[in-house]
């Protein structure tokens, strides 16, 4: 751990006496920049106003004592991560205690030697340093396991476009415009960014559909209509359960987003509000790209014959609130249709 400098470390003094400030500044200015105050109030003020990485506080100090700055800074989400070591004339176990209690990480007694605060303040800015570094650490590896959680999404979608007619460019449109919806429905902005990351895999289950159901040119029959409506739940069990935030939402997406609101859907009957909102969003989204795309066995239907549709189905197949601010972004989602459009390669037939 490298050694503290002046240039980027600044101790506040406080203490309400002259003397014992120009003592504690002159023990440290040479390795720290030192600043001071002369009471809780002024202290309270500096660090507001810039960066401080250790203080030095008085106790017996008038208007506020030092136990009283400390509780405030501790509960100050911007400054309780300070070190504040006391420096005071009590030296009963009680006032020790009560140092503690309010947070400081560090109690000495006066007349303090100088070799000794100098000591103690660099181990706690060295103790601070290297917690320092290890939230760092732990931020950079948190941000690369949840990256890592994003790619296996994105490849398990790509890998369920393969066993389907859905381009790429419908796995996004769909994720978008799911995004868009949960935002409009006042999803919280981290929620719905789960929902954009997780949507890609609703469709993951069709893995497990044999080829000659997934590529029937003509109509299912009934027993291949049967194995076709298992594809959620083997989405939901390729996902697995997972204490990640986004394979949870993901598992979802892929169980419940051929529900219905009149609970006619699969493949647990789930009807109204007992379907999650994600399932219930994805369904809306999913059903409007698929509508207004090219297939080999239909035509793209225009934005209006697809409203048409989806607004007859409001409270049959989808969530009737949901659908009318959904109506409302109709505008957005054609903007994201004309970003992601569809490459002129052929598709195979798809199977709902």
């Amino acid at each position: 751990m490298t050694m503290n400098t002046p240039m980027n470390t600044t101790i506040l003094v406080v203490d309400d006496v002259p003397t014992n400030i120009t003592g504690l500044a002159g023990n440290l200015r040479d390795r720290y920049r030192v600043l001071f105050a002369i009471n809780g109030p002024d202290a309270l003020d500096v660090v507001s106003q810039q960066p401080i990485d250790l203080i030095l506080l008085d106790v017996m100090m008038p208007e506020m004592d030092g136990y009283e700055v400390c509780r405030q800074l501790k509960s100050n989400l911007m400054t309780r991560d300070i070190p504040v070591i006391f420096i005071t004339a009590l030296g009963e176990p009680h006032d020790e205690m009560r140092g503690l209690e309010a947070g400081a990480v560090d109690y000495l007694h006066k007349p303090c030697a100088a070799a000794i605060v100098r000591r103690r303040v660099e181990l706690h800015l060295e103790y601070r340093n290297q917690s320092r570094a290890l939230e760092r650490l732990v931020k950079e590896r948190t941000e690369e396991l949840e990256e890592t959680r994003l790619e296996i999404v994105r490849r398990l979608g790509r890998a369920a476009e393969y066993r389907d007619n859905e381009t790429g460019m419908h796995i996004i449109r769909m994720s978008q415009s799911a995004h868009l919806l949960a935002l409009a429905a006042g999803v919280p902005e981290t929620q719905a960014n789960l929902l954009l990351h997780a949507a890609p895999m609703h469709d993951i289950g069709k893995i497990g559909i044999p080829d000659r159901i997934l590529t029937k040119p003509g109509p299912l029959d009934p027993e291949e209509w049967e194995l076709m409506k298992t594809h959620p739940r083997i989405g939901a069990k390729i996902i697995g359960h997972h204490r990640s935030e986004l394979l949870k939402m993901a598992r979802t997406v892929a169980l419940t987003h051929h529900e219905k609101w009149d609970g006619q859907g699969y493949p647990c009957g789930l009807a109204g509000e007992a379907i999650p909102l994600e399932g219930r969003i994805v369904a809306i989204t999913d059903v409007f790209d698929m509508l207004t795309s090219e297939r080999p066995y239909k035509r793209a239907w225009n934005t209006a014959e697809a409203v048409d549709y989806m607004q007859d189905q409001s409270g049959r197949a989808f969530d009737p609130d949901l659908l009318q601010c959904f109506m409302a972004l109709v505008p957005d989602v054609e903007q994201i249709r004309e970003q992601f459009a569809d490459p002129l390669e052929p598709f195979l037939d798809d199977r709902r």
